[in-house]
């Protein structure tokens, strides 16, 4: 990551503002409180927090590119963390068996026991950094390094919804089938997207996760 915050554009209709540094809750925080400062300008149609990064989404064109990042740089250096005060949602979950298709290889990799990596994987209080990916997907901070494991070579086609997976330093839950790179170690029955419910998706930036052990399958 670059110490220097690196702006690019998006096409017409968006821009990327990537803050510097490596990724921290504090360094998230900032993001969420840039996003909530750059949504109250004329100019900005959205601003969706990512990963280290803010993507804002333009109401039309802007006539000088310029000017919006001076604008974003200079609200970068004064941005303070902003402390989303949200919920804590405990997720059951199933390790290992049939939907924990990669333990063994997160197993191999790491060279723990399937009950070190359930501890290491289940401790952690996990904050919301910010939904993307699929409708209803949280990207989540605080995994304990010792378990990080490297995506798979080859992606899987098709993991369900309510997959727990590792994917180099973090972990997260699929909210709908689709493929991926992750490693997946178990699964859980909650449903992080619903179009029928009057909030869509069931977490937000600010919420945390905490994986509670329902079963271990060997």
């Amino acid at each position: 990551m670059s110490k220097h915050a690196v702006f690019s554009v998006l096409g017409t209709t968006a821009a990327l503002f990537e803050a510097p540094g490596a990724m921290s809750l504090p360094t998230q925080q900032r993001i969420w409180a840039l996003a909530r400062q750059a949504q109250e300008w004329p100019e900005v149609r959205e601003a969706v927090p990512g990963m280290n990064n803010l993507m804002v989404v333009f109401e039309r064109p802007p006539q000088r590119l310029d000017a919006l990042e001076a604008r974003l740089r200079a609200a970068w250096d004064t941005a303070r963390p902003l402390a989303l005060g949200g919920r804590v949602v405990e997720l059951p979950v199933v390790y290992g068996g049939e939907g924990g298709p990669h333990m063994a290889d997160v197993v191999a990799h790491t060279g723990l026991g399937v009950d070190d990596i359930v501890e290491l994987h289940s401790a952690p209080l996990y904050p919301v950094y910010a939904l993307g990916s699929h409708p209803g997907y949280c990207y989540l901070g605080g995994m304990d390094p010792r378990i990080a494991t490297p995506r798979r070579k080859v992606p899987v086609l098709s993991i369900p919804g309510g997959a727990v997976s590792i994917g180099g330093a973090q972990t997260g839950v699929s909210a709908s089938a689709g493929p991926s790179g992750w490693n997946t170690i178990g699964s859980t029955r909650m449903s992080f997207f619903d179009p029928a419910r009057e909030v869509p998706v069931l977490l937000q930036p600010g919420d945390s996760i905490r994986f509670r052990v329902e079963r271990v399958i060997r």
